[in-house]
């Protein structure tokens, strides 16, 4: 990966803890993230890597340090909200899809968040769901789908307003290893066909090995691991 690329995100000398500070989970840490990386942050549970996605995200706030992402401060509320309808997707273990509605209809969420034009969001929706193989769910309710198809919309959610950086905690988690294996393959994808910077929380070997960069998040530390 080209260094020339410019940092998308980075956080600079980060901390964060729990309980009034008695469980300290990231400490001090810097990382820095340039456009189009795909990024591995693997750990055992517990580590602190989900920890540092969600600060990242916007989803939490440091107790000190500075964090940057798309250029803008994810601790702050008005430049969070930007970042989420705008710049920034993430995709989560458990998907956090709406269970009662269609596939269709959860896509159509962040696109009325931005005010986006219906044809324009139709045809976003068409194309995202094509390119994962889910055209022929569209119409289907969440709880109606299998694991790997709830993960599969769950990136096309993530992607709907073309975001520049895409943060997963733990996608291929709770897929069994086939259908984990080609949940990762599409976000591989997504970072080496159309540039979209991926920050990967996992504690597989296999997939952080597959990343451009391994971080490796042990006792709220990071290290850097040539792959």
């Amino acid at each position: 990966m080209s260094k020339s690329r410019e940092i998308i995100a980075e956080a600079r000398e980060v901390s964060k803890s729990y309980d009034g500070g008695r469980i300290v989970v990231l400490r001090d840490v810097s990382l820095a993230v340039r456009t189009g990386e795909l990024v591995a942050l693997w750990g055992a549970s517990g580590s602190g890597k989900s920890t540092l996605l969600h600060l990242l995200g916007g989803l939490d706030a440091p107790d000190r340090g500075q964090l940057t992402v798309c250029g803008l401060n994810p601790v702050d509320e008005a430049s969070r909200l930007s970042l989420r309808r705008h710049r920034l997707g993430f995709i989560f273990q458990l998907h956090n899809l709406i269970p009662d509605l269609t596939v269709e209809e959860n896509l159509r969420v962040p696109a009325l968040a931005v005010g986006a034009a219906r044809a324009a969001t139709a045809a976003r929706i068409r194309e995202l769901v094509t390119e994962v193989g889910m055209a022929h769910r569209l119409g289907h309710r969440i709880q109606d789908l299998s694991g790997g198809e709830r993960q599969r919309t769950a990136i096309c959610r993530a992607l709907m307003n073309r975001p520049q950086l895409l943060l997963a905690d733990e996608p291929t988690g709770s897929l069994d290893e086939t259908t984990g294996s080609t949940v990762f393959a599409l976000l591989k994808q997504l970072a080496e066909r159309d540039g979209i910077t991926v920050v990967l929380a996992t504690h597989e070997r296999r997939f952080a090995e597959a990343c451009h960069r391994i971080v490796r998040v042990r006792d709220g530390r990071l290290e850097e691991i040539s792959t």
